[in-house]
């Protein structure tokens, strides 16, 4: 007796749960919203739990009837249900507006790391020496590329472009390209370390002859070398001493 009961509940519930899928069809629609990524939200039909995510267009499909709750869930949007009617069946342009969720930093905290560069994360050996643009179209224009070839009796060939970048005059501007290059960069340096107005007020030099003075200064290797090592202090002396010889050969220039 029993087991009669039990599959006559059996029979019924089934027969429940195929009406109820009968009555349902395939309910197609879009979410909207002002962001431009509707890839992934989650479509729940509250009543059968069926879970569908939406396209990259925001469009989706779900089997539903009329008075059935669809939730609308995702992290970036707020969540929204809606109440199913008879005539969004026969919407074409059924959409659903959802609403961004904006996420508020209380706090940032911005660090400096000083100590991080291509050395210390092991890109390039420690201790390299680093070469700038114009030092590096000499390097490449003046290095001798021996390659291993074992079809010469010496084991190996040297490329001849070093020699003909040599004899061309390539090398010979190279060279100048690069002493530019470091006249420009001590420049800077200089210009950066003194105000205008320590050349014009404290070394008395006048302003019309500033820029003179500083190309001046820095032919001088033993300045440049003080100069390059940051001592402010070293450097305000030596650019003293030349100084007063610069204003000698600008008055000697004048008589």
């Amino acid at each position: 007796m029993l087991q009669k009961i039990t599959c006559f509940l059996i029979i019924v519930a089934g027969q429940a749960c195929w009406s109820q899928s009968q009555d349902r069809s395939v309910f197609n629609g879009k979410v909207v919203s002002n962001a431009s990524d509707l890839e992934g939200i989650h479509v729940i039909n509250a009543q059968t739990e069926e879970t569908v995510t939406t396209n990259a267009f925001g469009s989706f499909s779900i089997s539903a009837k009329a008075d059935d709750i669809l939730v609308f869930s995702s992290i970036s949007f707020k969540e929204k249900r809606v109440l199913l009617k008879q005539e969004d069946f026969s919407n074409l342009n059924f959409a659903v507006n959802l609403t961004m969720i904006m996420y508020q930093l209380q706090e940032v905290v911005v660090k400096r790391y000083d100590n991080i560069n291509a050395e210390s994360l092991g890109v390039i050996p420690m201790g390299q020496k680093k070469y700038t643009a114009a030092e590096r179209k000499l390097q490449t224009a003046t290095a001798l590329n021996a390659t291993a070839n074992g079809g010469t009796m010496a084991g190996g060939s040297i490329s001849a472009d070093p020699l003909l970048n040599f004899f061309s005059g390539r090398t010979a501007m190279l060279k100048k390209e690069v002493a530019v290059e470091k006249k420009e960069f001590f420049m800077r340096l200089l210009e950066n370390m003194f105000t205008l107005e320590h050349f014009v007020e404290r070394l008395k030099i006048p302003a019309n002859y500033v820029k003179g003075f500083e190309y001046y200064a820095v032919e001088n290797e033993k300045f440049t070398v003080i100069l390059n090592s940051k001592n402010k202090t070293s450097t305000e002396f030596l650019l003293g001493e030349l100084a007063v010889k610069y204003k000698e050969m600008i008055a000697g220039e004048n008589k």
